[in-house]
């Protein structure tokens, strides 16, 4: 009963306001004509015939009616003011051409006595004062916010949008119809000469990225807002890096996808992230390639609930796996991926296990059960600096753990298995990239002793996975710094979680056995200039506002990371991102014997471990100084 209540006071405030709107529209199209008549006879009412004026006063109010009933058949009184827009307007220009047509058949047929040019003009002017009308409570209340704003006391913050476009459209829009945002948009930057100094949505287009900081400087400008979905990466750097230089805060859209699924507004900005200053074009994979060899196949992601694992989940769950078993020691990682991939997905044949790949009991027990096809190894320590403290875990965790899964890969069966590596193998000063080298040896040497493929996929620093350097100064520029970097020279290879994701998938498909798969990171990034942008971009003058601190290299931390070293050559696949090391010669037994030494001395708590992998690994200079 209280519903309809409500319902029934919610009709009755729209049909007054839609009678108030009909009254005001009678007044309009009886002024619009007397005025139409007014300017035909130059202003002076004495010159009037009189026999027009009677004329007038017979049929406006009929005329007014069927205005009106017109205007109801169009909907002109079901719209929503203050969203008034250019749809609106072509209702309004439909309604007159039908208003013009009934009028010019009502005074053939009810012999009309006006003057020609009144008919004409009275029209024009009542299509110009009924637009002007519903025109006018959007830009009332638009000044009514701007003083409501000023008598709070709250500062209106002035905006440039990047993008003449139609995201750029549709956000003005947005800023000039909200009452919740209390900001102005003073111009428009836009790359396309055709559109300069012309104006979209009444704001000024005032020039391309070259006048950023002119029209920051001019307008006042706080906050600056990229609205150009469909621009190349390249460019987008470009832009980017020219507003990190105003000292305003920057905000851009996600993505075309947006655009086209008509969600863009005001509350999907966000700040300006990492990968937004890598300068490049996303990496993209041929998708049938991979849904090819994991659709219906029986697959497992060791380390599933880690950054790079739980990624692994999500893409393999995408490709219609048999079943996809997710073996991870750490509980609220493979629930928080577990709950993630039964919500998505939940026809997903899901199995979520904890356990340790060092326990050969536990591998044998899952691997004996569920006959995985395809593993995908990627637990592992991976934080360079824990690791220095802590060398015997490293070997413990990374080498033996990878040895016993990949016995065990090869005792059921497993027809794949891909080792996720790091550009820190590649002549490493750390032991974390020393225990990695070791898990690509020990990949090597069981493909050429199993009928099972093993592979190795090394590739640098992902943005956002847990413990990395992009999250760190996120957090550090919020909290209102300092930032720290550990040396204003040190240069790492980026590359989105989906991305590397993607790379290893593929990957795996080009797989025969016993390569080392190289990822192509693209250019390495700065790490300086990357915080400071991203210091800039949050509307901070890095070493101002915030502050950046060197720190100095960590224990094993190298200026610079290789992808590959230089006695492994250099092979190319079909996708030109993805290259393939040859594989080093070594002796095999010797090997197995090193490995046994390595046992031994991790489960004593040997002191000299670091010394021990170097015997094994050449390229290992664990006291690299800088």
């Amino acid at each position: 009963m209280k519903i309809k209540k409500v319902e029934n006071g919610a009709d009755r405030s729209w049909k007054r306001r839609a009678v108030l709107i009909a009254m005001l529209d009678l007044l309009c199209v009886a002024g619009s004509f007397f005025f139409a008549l007014l300017l035909r006879f130059d202003f002076q009412f004495s010159m009037i015939n009189r026999i027009y004026v009677e004329e007038y006063c017979r049929v406006i109010l009929p005329w007014g009616l069927i205005t009106v009933a017109v205007f109801v058949l169009f909907g002109l009184y079901n719209s929503i003011w203050i969203f008034v827009s250019a749809d609106e307007v072509l209702r309004i220009i439909g309604a007159h051409i039908v208003l013009g047509i009934i009028g010019l058949i009502s005074a053939l047929v009810f012999n009309v006595h006006l003057p020609r040019s009144v008919y004409v003009l009275g029209i024009i002017f009542s299509f110009m004062s009924t637009v002007a009308l519903r025109f006018s409570y959007r830009m009332l209340r638009r000044v009514k916010d701007y003083i409501g704003s000023f008598g709070q006391g709250k500062k209106v913050e002035n905006v440039l949008v990047i993008g003449a476009g139609e995201a750029g459209k549709v956000l003005i829009n947005e800023f000039q119809t909200s009452s919740y945002i209390h900001s102005h948009v003073c111009c428009i930057i836009d790359d396309n000469p055709v559109k300069r100094y012309k104006r979209l949505c009444g704001v000024p287009i005032v020039g391309d990225r070259y006048e950023i900081q002119g029209a920051v400087e001019k307008y006042h400008i706080n906050r600056i807002i990229f609205a150009i979905p469909s621009i190349s990466a390249k460019d987008k750097k470009e832009i980017l890096d020219l507003c990190s230089s105003t000292g305003c805060q920057v905000q851009v859209l996600p993505g075309m996808y947006q655009l086209v699924n008509g969600e863009i507004s005001v509350s999907k900005l966000r700040k300006v992230d990492a990968q937004d200053l890598l300068g490049r074009e996303p990496i993209k994979v041929n998708l049938d390639e991979i849904l090819g060899y994991i659709s219906g196949k029986v697959v497992m992601v060791t380390g599933g609930g880690g950054s790079i694992g739980s990624e692994l989940c999500r893409q393999i769950a995408r490709a219609n796996p048999k079943q996809l078993i997710i073996f991870d020691i750490y509980e609220n990682n493979a629930y928080d991926i577990q709950l993630e991939l039964q919500r998505t997905y939940p026809d997903l044949n899901l199995v979520t296990l904890i356990g340790s790949v060092r326990n050969t009991a536990r591998l044998d027990y899952v691997l004996g059960k569920y006959k995985p096809e395809l593993v995908f190894h990627a637990a592992a320590h991976k934080h360079v600096p824990l690791m220095e403290d802590s060398p015997n875990e490293a070997i413990k965790n990374n080498v033996f753990g990878t040895y016993k899964m990949a016995q065990a890969a090869a005792k059921y069966g497993v027809k794949r298995f891909v080792l996720i590596s790091t550009d820190k193998a590649v002549n490493p000063t750390n032991i974390m990239g020393a225990s990695k080298r070791l898990c690509e040896m020990v990949v090597q040497m069981m493909n050429r002793e199993s009928d099972t493929e093993f592979v190795a996929v090394r590739f640098g620093n992902v943005l956002g996975s847990n413990g990395s350097v992009i999250p760190l100064f996120k957090k550090q520029i919020e909290e209102g710094g300092p930032v720290t970097v550990t040396h204003p020279d040190i240069i790492r290879y980026f590359m989105t979680i989906p991305e590397a994701v993607s790379l290893v998938l593929q990957a795996g498909y080009y797989a025969k056995g016993g390569e080392i798969f190289v990822l192509d990171m693209g250019e390495p990034v700065k790490i300086d200039t990357m915080a400071r942008n991203l210091i800039r971009l949050s509307g901070y003058e890095p070493d101002v506002d915030i502050k950046v601190e060197y720190t100095g290299l960590r224990p094993g931390e190298k200026l610079y990371e290789e992808l590959l070293m230089k006695e492994e050559g250099l092979q190319e696949t079909d996708n030109k991102l993805i290259h393939i090391g040859k594989p080093i010669e070594m002796d095999d037994e010797l090997f197995k014997q090193q490995l046994a030494r390595l046992d031994a001395a991790y489960r004593v708590e040997a002191t000299n471990m670091k010394e021990l992998v170097a015997e094994i690994v050449p390229t290992y200079h664990p006291q690299i100084k800088v």
